[in-house]
């Protein structure tokens, strides 16, 4: 079980790392393995905890951007009316591209949770992932610094402007996220900058594809939780679950500034340097 204090600290780390490209999964895998916390990060109640601060994490996202999303839905239920996508409607498009874009994470996800599940167990080969992980934030910025520079356009024009098959590509790319150590916005963000997008429209629409599945992959295991509420302590999840909301809605505050004008280059040294050098410490105990 968790203590009151392993539970801020881990909550904590969740809310803020969701959102940062640094791999929320991963950091709560690794620190209690560094801290020699004994935790079963298989257990039951383990995961059942993730996924209160994953559901408090998609809530704040979906009330930071709920004008954002009203547009959105708005867009996509005109589009079916009109049984066509209209060309001067942004949010319909939009709407649409992040449909497309949720679908192959969705799907992999149902077919293999059992095996990326079996990762959690083991904190060496989650550090190695968070490692990778800054290799791929790298190997973006890298070729993105070869594209030509971005368009103008506001962030969702140029979202809206991008293809069905470039909405697929990154997809696929957030789908890497279902390894433990691989960031979902770092993974979705680096796909953005390889499709041409810039930072500010690609972490936006790291953003806003996160919000879906992260909300439906909480609410799937959420009747697990109140039908085990008697099993287990709830104290620990709901504050847990409250600093996790607190750390998030402080994160996307931050990073929807930043990545206006900075780049994904500190955030991929730290992955690697930490991955590593985790790895290590974990080898030689």
């Amino acid at each position: 079980m968790l203590t009151y204090f392993q539970a801020i600290i881990i909550g904590a780390l969740q809310g803020l790392t969701e959102l940062f490209p640094v791999s929320s999964l991963g950091h709560s895998i690794i620190l209690p393995a560094l801290f020699g916390w004994h935790l079963d990060e298989n257990a039951e109640f383990f995961l059942i905890f993730l996924i209160a601060t994953h559901l408090a994490t998609s809530l704040v996202l979906l009330g930071f951007f709920w004008k954002d999303w009203v547009r959105v839905v708005k867009g996509i239920v005109l589009s079916v009316i009109r049984r066509r996508i209209d060309p001067a409607d942004t949010y319909a498009k939009l709407g649409w591209l992040l449909v497309i874009g949720t679908i192959p994470a969705g799907i992999l996800g149902l077919l293999f949770q059992d095996q990326f599940k079996s990762l959690f167990s083991s904190p060496v080969v989650v550090s190695l992932f968070l490692g990778l992980n800054g290799i791929l934030l790298l190997c973006a910025e890298l070729l993105r610094r070869k594209k030509a520079a971005g368009e103008d356009a506001q962030a969702d024009e140029q979202i809206a402007a991008m293809g069905f098959s470039k909405a697929v590509k990154i997809g696929f790319a957030q789908a890497l996220a279902l390894f433990p150590g691989f960031s979902r916005t770092g993974s979705t963000l680096g796909g953005g900058l390889l499709v041409g997008l810039d930072h500010e429209s690609s972490a936006r629409f790291a953003f806003l594809l996160a919000t879906p599945i992260i909300l439906a992959a909480a609410v799937l295991k959420l009747p697990e939780l109140i039908h085990n509420g008697g099993s287990y302590p709830i104290a620990p999840v709901v504050i847990g679950a409250l600093i996790s909301a607190i750390a998030a809605y402080l994160s996307v505050r931050f990073l929807t500034k930043y990545f206006k004008t900075k780049t994904l280059m500190p955030f991929a040294i730290y992955c690697l340097a930490t991955g590593v050098l985790s790895a290590l410490i974990l080898l030689v105990r």
